[in-house]
């Protein structure tokens, strides 16, 4: 009776056949977790929360401080000791900055230069990433690692001699030098698309070519909107450099009206003095379509950058 009993035990528990028991087989590491006490994983989601949210407002501090600074009056602004939230509410910024500084003109100049860059950087970085990833030819690699390679030259040790190449080509103070360097890639974007593209099956393309369809055609028709995140995220990039640009147009620009608005921001810089009320409503416009569009493309920017680099 005692041999059927050990049987029907080695049977129903296979562990038991190896000369394992239940209490000796191994847990997984899911279930200790899922049996690990309630209060520890709560205090330590409590204090990652704690950190996460200390440091978010220590970087928000000088945004917020821009923001209100833009309705104080100056007795608020050179308060001592600092008046974060004041009582009196006041747009008397705004409206000295409208008639000091071109502000319509300004920021047409400013998102234009954003537009244009944006689509060459990103419709020339992923004509280039294509070519690297979906299209196998002898050398590839190898130029690869050169198009990465300048990646670590500072922009300050090609900043005279660029300089020197537009002006002999008489296009300074002009937009160009700011708009035609993005039409004709840009490293970091073209290694960001790259590594998306690898990650989508080349079964797509095969197909594809088999159906008839040209190699631009499975550009434009099959990989392009597979790589739609990474594209918005590209875009992102390449608009928030231009509009935060402030080196290239002080040194390409001479003309007024051709400025941007980061360039312009110094304007309200005197020689004795700064008109620091109409410098921070101007400078909380400016930063106000940035949230707009990051707002607005957040989903898609997030996702383009999680997916970018998964596969080498």
């Amino acid at each position: 009776m005692s041999e059927r009993t050990a049987v029907r035990n080695t049977v129903a528990d296979p562990d038991t056949a190896s000369g394992a028991t239940l209490a000796d087989s191994p847990r997984r590491p899911d279930f200790e977790q899922r049996q690990r006490p309630l209060g520890p994983r709560l205090l330590a989601g409590v204090g990652k929360h704690c950190v996460l949210i200390g440091l978010s407002v220590i970087f928000l501090i000088p945004l917020v401080w821009m923001v209100t600074g833009a309705f104080k009056t100056a007795v608020d602004l050179n308060a001592s000791p600092i008046v974060w939230f004041p009582d009196k509410i006041t747009f008397d910024n705004f409206v000295q900055a409208a008639q000091l500084f071109p502000l319509a003109r300004y920021f047409f100049n400013t998102f234009v230069i954003c537009v244009l860059s944006m689509l060459g950087a990103v419709f020339s970085s992923a004509m280039v990433g294509y070519g690297l990833a979906r299209i196998p030819w002898r050398g590839r690699n190898v130029l690869f690692v050169i198009i990465i390679s300048t990646m670590m030259i500072p922009f300050y040790v090609t900043m005279f001699p660029a300089f020197e190449i537009w002006r002999s080509l008489h296009l300074t103070d002009t937009w160009v030098p700011l708009i035609l360097p993005h039409w004709l890639c840009v490293p970091i974007y073209i290694f960001l698309l790259r590594q998306f593209l690898m990650t989508i099956p080349k079964d797509l393309s095969e197909s594809a070519r088999i159906d008839g369809a040209g190699e631009w055609q499975i550009f434009t028709r099959v990989i392009l909107p597979l790589i739609k995140p990474a594209l918005v995220a590209v875009g992102l990039f390449q608009f928030l450099a231009s509009w935060n640009d402030f080196l290239g147009p002080l040194i390409y620009l001479s003309n007024p009206k051709l400025y941007t608005i980061s360039l312009g921001l110094n304007f309200f810089k005197g020689e004795y003095a700064t008109e620091f009320g109409p410098l921070m409503a101007v400078s909380a416009l400016a930063v106000l379509p940035i949230v707009i569009i990051f707002f607005f493309a957040q989903r898609t920017f997030i996702e383009g950058i999680t997916l970018t680099g998964v596969k080498g």
